[in-house]
């Protein structure tokens, strides 16, 4: 069921027409969205529409595309966006990769100071076992020795302004996504990508918008 509806949503994110641009509109606090590695904005949909039914605006970051750039890279693209929409008081939504950078970009961003927290699905804040068999650099990178995810682990200034929900077992992040002072939601199911699709996420992402 799990890689069903990644496949599902991957084949959504090739096909599909809609315009991100349509979600922009609405007074609420405003959403920005961090895909995955190898996932598009398009894999968070259900989220997006649903946030933006609520009244929030939701933005997405074009520029990651496919999201295979390092973190850093990848949080700098996201910061920069920021500034360019001079968006404040925003709330991250990300998934796997994305908590990644979303944290970067809260703790060590140069526009750190326009988030206010983050939501954080099946993130891999301690990185993964399995990533130090990859092939592609952009998996390798999320070896728990990992530079970056290192000083992610060690810098726990933001913590509390991020709440990490994850699967009672994740076979991408099978240490789990446990984070230290931050709110920590195990949800009574496994999964990597279909966890997105769990009613606690949108509760959870709900609550911190409004």
């Amino acid at each position: 069921m799990d890689y069903a509806y990644a496949l599902y949503w991957q084949a959504r994110a090739i096909l599909g027409r809609t315009d991100p641009a349509s979600f922009r509109s609405g007074e609420a606090k405003p959403i920005v969205v961090i895909p995955g590695v190898y996932e598009t904005w398009r894999f968070m949909l259900p989220l997006i529409r649903a946030m933006h039914d609520r009244g929030h605006p939701v933005f997405v970051v074009d520029a990651l595309n496919w999201n295979n750039r390092p973190v850093v890279e990848a949080a700098d693209l996201v910061s920069a966006f920021l500034a360019e929409h001079d968006l404040e008081g925003v709330v991250l939504v990300s998934h796997s990769k994305g908590g990644l950078i979303g944290k970067y970009v809260m703790s060590v961003g140069r526009e750190a100071s326009r988030v206010q927290s983050m939501l954080a699905v099946a993130a891999p804040f301690g990185g993964s076992f399995y990533a130090r068999f990859m092939v592609l650099p952009s998996l390798r990178i999320f070896a728990p020795k990992n530079a970056t995810i290192l000083a992610l682990a060690h810098d726990e200034s933001v913590n509390s302004r991020i709440v990490s929900v994850y699967g009672e077992f994740d076979p991408h992040v099978p240490a789990g996504s446990e984070l230290v002072g931050a709110k920590n939601v195990r949800l009574d199911t496994g999964g990597h990508f279909r966890v997105l699709a769990h009613p606690r996420v949108m509760a959870e992402l709900a609550a911190l918008a409004e």
